[in-house]
């Protein structure tokens, strides 16, 4: 019973994540929403990893999830440091269109 509740509470947070990461525009949001996607299949991971034949849960799972989370975490900042440099150079370069007209 408590498996099938850990499985429809990751299933819903991959929906979640999926339909705002297709329908939101802003790139800030998306990255959000992605991070949610994983979270969410992060958590049908351990749903999904019940025990052996003999009911001992195995550690491989749980080991996978929590690199899982460090690779999101990872690629959560870089993405973050990406979209702050991308505004960045966006506010760069309209600072010198607007500046000089004539080129």
């Amino acid at each position: 019973m408590m498996s099938s509740v850990w499985l429809v509470a990751g299933s819903g947070l991959v929906l979640i994540g999926l339909t705002g990461f297709l329908l939101t525009p802003d790139l800030l949001r998306r990255l959000l929403a992605f991070h949610i996607t994983g979270s969410g299949a992060l958590l049908l991971v351990l749903a999904l990893a019940g025990a052996d034949a003999s009911g001992d849960k195995s550690i491989v799972p749980a080991l996978l999830v929590f690199t899982g989370m460090l690779v999101g975490l990872a690629a959560t900042l870089l993405a973050l440091w990406l979209l702050r440099r991308a505004r960045q150079l966006a506010l760069h370069r309209a600072a010198h269109t607007d500046a000089d007209p004539g080129s």
